[in-house]
C-alpha cells in the first residue's frame, strides 16, 4: 500500500467526514498527511492526528481558517517547514453552517460569507500553496472537493451552489494555467455521503429520495470520495487533469423523471 509513498499531502477540512477518510486513506497508502481544521479541542486534535496515523502514514495537525489569509498561509508554511514541500493539496473544508436559501431570502451579507469560505477559501490556499509546487520536479496534484449542487438548480442553498460551480471553474483555470508546469487540478463532486457526523441528522425519508435516484443500490461513504482522490494523488493519474468527476453513485447521469417512472415500473417514453 505505498501508492502515495513518500509524498506530502495536505486535506483540508479532514477532523471528521469526507476530509478524515481521504486523511485516512492517504495514510494507508504511506503519504505524510497534514490533517487541517477549524480549531479542534487538543483531545480531539490528538484523536484525529492517532487515527490517521494509525493507518500506517505519518500525520500532524494544523489549524485553517478559510476566512482568516493569515491562517492559510500558515498552514502552507508550516507544512513546508516541516516537510520541505508540497504534493497533494486537497480542497476539502468549507464552512456548512453558514446561513443560505433562496435568492429572495438571501442577504450580501450571507451571499458574502458563503462565498468568503467556500469560493475565496479555496482560491487563496491554492494560492499560496502554488509556488511550492513549483519547486517540485514532478510538481503536484491539486483536488478540490465540489458539489453535487452544481449538477443544476434547486430550491435552496443558491449561494452555496454558485460558490461550488466557481470552485468548478477554477479547478479549470489552474489546470490551464499550470498544467505545463506538472501541475494538475481536478474537481471531485461528491452524491449523498453518509458519515458519522450527518447520519442521525438525515431523515429516512430523504436518503430513500437518493435511493431512488441514484443507479447503485446504496447511499455514499467517505471511502467513496477517498478512493477517488487517492488515484487523483498518486502517479497513476498522471494524464487527468482539468476534470468534474462525479461520485455520486449515478445521481446527475440521468434525466430526471426516472425515479418516478420507475415506482410505476414503465419506461420513460
Amino acid at each position: 500500500m505505498d501508492r502515495l509513498k513518500d509524498k506530502v499531502a495536505i486535506v483540508t477540512g479532514s477532523t471528521s467526514g469526507i476530509g478524515l477518510g481521504i486523511a485516512r486513506a492517504y495514510a494507508a497508502e504511506g503519504a505524510k498527511v497534514v490533517v487541517s481544521g477549524y480549531q479542534v479541542n487538543k483531545r480531539r486534535r490528538g484523536l484525529v492526528v492517532s487515527e490517521v496515523s494509525k493507518k500506517g502514514g505519518e500525520a500532524f495537525f494544523c489549524p485553517i481558517d478559510l476566512d482568516d489569509p493569515s491562517s492559510i498561509e500558515n498552514l502552507i508554511g508550516d507544512t513546508v517547514e516541516k516537510y520541505g514541500k508540497i504534493d497533494i493539496l486537497v480542497n476539502n473544508a468549507a464552512n456548512v453552517l453558514l446561513a443560505d436559501g433562496r435568492v429572495d431570502e438571501l442577504t450580501l451579507e450571507m451571499w458574502d460569507a458563503i462565498f468568503q469560505s467556500d469560493l475565496r477559501g479555496t482560491f487563496y490556499v491554492i494560492k499560496c500553496a502554488l509556488p511550492h509546487m513549483l519547486k517540485n520536479a514532478d510538481g503536484g496534484s491539486i483536488i478540490n472537493i465540489g458539489s453535487m449542487a452544481t449538477g443544476g438548480g434547486d430550491l435552496g442553498s443558491t449561494a452555496y451552489a454558485c460558490a461550488k460551480a466557481g470552485v468548478d471553474m477554477l479547478t479549470q483555470s489552474v489546470a490551464l494555467q499550470y498544467g505545463k508546469q506538472n501541475i494538475r487540478c481536478n474537481c471531485v463532486r461528491p452524491g449523498m455521503i453518509i458519515t458519522r457526523q450527518n447520519e442521525r441528522y438525515i431523515e429516512q425519508e430523504s436518503k430513500n429520495i437518493f435511493l431512488d435516484n441514484i443507479m447503485v443500490n446504496r447511499l455514499g461513504r467517505p471511502g467513496d470520495i477517498a478512493n477517488a482522490c487517492v488515484y487523483l494523488g498518486s502517479d497513476e493519474s498522471a494524464y487527468v487533469t482539468g476534470q468534474i468527476i462525479s461520485v455520486d453513485g449515478g445521481l446527475n447521469a440521468h434525466i430526471p423523471t426516472v425515479a418516478q417512472f420507475r415506482a410505476r415500473e414503465s419506461r420513460t417514453w
